[in-house]
C-alpha cells in the first residue's frame, strides 16, 4: 500500500510512523529543514519517543517536499494538515487542508483522503459536496502531546467516519482502519465506523469534556484557595469515587495547548441555534482561572517585597514533558494579564533560544532567574526549583501531569 502524509506535526509524522511499519509512506511538508530532519531520521518537533522510534527501526517512510509526485501514487492520503482557529470568523481556518484537496484531485482522483486534522462538525460531508468526490473520509486523532505515537501504538479507539450508501467508500474505510490496526502494538481495539459528521462531533465534544473536568477541578482549586482549604484532601476523597476516579485531577492554571481551547470554542459556534450552558461555562471559566491566577501571583509578589516593584518570573512555557511546543500554552493568557498592569515579566524557558519573547527578556541561567526573579510562576512544580521554594507560586498538588 502506498500512503501518503501531509503535514509532518505531531499528528502526521506519528501517523507516517505508525504505518510506514508496514507500508510505503511519503510525508509531505513545505518546509526544507523538516523534510531532510525526517529522511535523516530525525525527529522535526521535540517528542522523545519519536526522536528514539525513527532512529531505531527501520521504516518505509521518506519526507519529500513534491506533494504531486507523492499523491499521484497514492493509495490512500492523509491530511493532517493545521486548522487553527480564527476568533473572528468564530470557525476552524480550513484553507490549508482544502488546499491538499484540491492539490490531490489534481493529481491522483482515485485515492481516498482521509481527513485527521480537527474540522467543524458537517466540514467532510460539505468538502464531499464542494468537490463532488466520495473519496474523502474523516478519521478523528486522540493523541496527547508529548505521547502522540504511543497513543498512535497504543489507542484507545480508532474511528473512521464514511457515509453509509456507497458500499465501495464503506470499504475503504474499514481497510483503512485495519491499516492503523496493523501498525498499533495493542491488538485488542475498539474499531467505530460511523457516519463523518458524528465523527467529528466525537473529537470535539470528548476534548471539550476533557477541558470541562480540568475545569471543574481548577475551579475547586480556586474555592479551597480561596476559602484556606486543602484542594488535595478535596480531590482525593472524591476521586475514590470510582466514577469520578483519581485521574486528570492535578489543578493548573487552566486548559490549554493547541486542541483543547479551539476545539472548546468551535464546538460552541456548531451550538448556534442550540440551546446550551455548559460549552459556553467550560470557555469562560478558562478565563476566569487565568485572572484568578494572574491575583494571586500579584498578591503574593507585592507581599514577598512589600511593595509594587516587584519582577514576576514565568518559569517554564510549555505544558507538557518531553515537549517544545508552548503555543496556546495557558500561562501566556496569564502573562497577558501581569502585561495588562504593566508588571516586569522574565521568562525561564530553555527551548527557547532567543533572548525575548513577546517584550519579555529570556533569561537562559536557570540560577540568574531565580535570583531576579520576585515571584516565580510554575506552572508544574519541578525539583530544580526547591531552593527557591518560598518564591514559587503554583497549583500542582499532585507534582504530575
Amino acid at each position: 500500500m502506498n500512503i501518503a502524509v501531509a503535514g509532518t506535526g505531531y499528528v502526521g509524522l506519528s501517523n507516517a510512523i505508525l504505518l510506514a511499519q508496514n507500508h510505503e509512506v511519503y510525508a509531505i511538508d513545505i518546509l526544507p529543514e523538516k523534510v531532510r530532519m525526517i529522511n535523516e531520521r530525525k525527529s522535526p518537533i521535540k517528542d522523545k519517543e519519536i526522536e528514539e522510534y525513527l532512529a531505531d527501526h527501520e521504516l518505509n517512510l521518506t519526507a519529500t517536499l513534491d506533494g504531486d509526485s507523492a499523491y499521484a501514487k497514492a493509495d490512500y492520503i492523509i491530511i493532517s494538515t493545521p486548522t487553527n482557529y480564527d476568533e473572528e470568523k468564530d470557525y476552524f481556518d480550513t484553507s490549508s487542508v482544502e488546499a491538499v484537496i484540491e492539490q490531490v484531485l489534481r493529481c491522483n482522483q482515485n485515492a481516498v483522503m482521509v481527513i485527521k486534522s480537527t474540522v467543524p462538525v458537517g466540514y467532510t460531508e460539505s468538502v464531499r459536496e464542494k468537490y463532488r468526490t466520495e473519496n474523502i473520509i474523516f478519521s478523528p486523532e486522540f493523541l496527547r502531546e508529548g505521547r502522540a505515537l504511543y497513543d498512535n501504538l497504543y489507542p484507545s479507539r480508532i474511528i473512521v467516519g464514511r457515509p453509509e450508501g456507497n458500499p465501495e467508500i464503506v470499504e475503504k474505510a474499514r481497510i483503512f482502519a485495519g491499516l492503523l490496526q496493523e501498525g498499533a502494538i495493542k491488538k485488542d481495539v475498539e474499531v467505530l465506523l460511523i457516519n463523518p459528521t458524528e465523527a467529528e462531533a466525537v473529537k470535539l465534544f470528548a476534548n471539550t469534556y476533557l477541558a470541562m473536568r480540568v475545569a471543574f477541578f481548577n475551579e475547586l482549586d480556586t474555592y479551597a484557595e480561596m476559602k484556606g482549604l486543602k484542594a488535595d484532601q478535596i480531590i482525593r476523597g472524591m476521586g475514590l469515587d470510582p466514577r469520578i476516579g483519581l485521574h486528570y485531577n492535578n489543578p493548573s492554571f487552566g486548559y490549554g495547548g493547541y486542541c483543547l481551547p479551539k476545539d472548546t470554542k468551535q464546538l460552541r459556534a456548531n451550538y448556534k441555534d442550540v440551546p446550551e450552558n455548559i460549552v459556553d461555562a467550560i470557555v469562560e471559566a478558562n478565563r476566569t482561572r487565568k485572572t484568578h491566577i494572574a491575583d494571586q501571583v500579584m498578591k503574593k509578589a507585592r507581599e514577598l517585597k512589600g511593595s509594587e516593584d516587584y519582577v514576576i518570573g514565568v518559569y517554564r512555557l510549555t505544558m507538557k514533558a518531553n515537549s517544545d511546543n508552548f503555543r496556546k500554552s495557558a500561562i501566556l493568557g496569564v502573562m497577558k494579564r501581569f502585561e495588562a498592569q504593566n508588571r516586569e515579566v522574565i521568562i525561564y524557558e530553555p527551548t527557547l533560544k532567543e533572548d525575548s519573547l513577546y517584550g519579555h527578556r529570556v533569561i537562559s541561567s536557570l540560577e540568574e532567574f531565580k535570583e531576579k526573579a520576585t515571584v516565580i510562576v510554575a506552572n508544574r512544580f519541578e525539583e530544580e526549583l526547591q531552593d527557591v521554594k518560598e518564591k514559587v507560586y503554583t497549583r500542582d498538588l499532585f507534582a504530575r501531569d
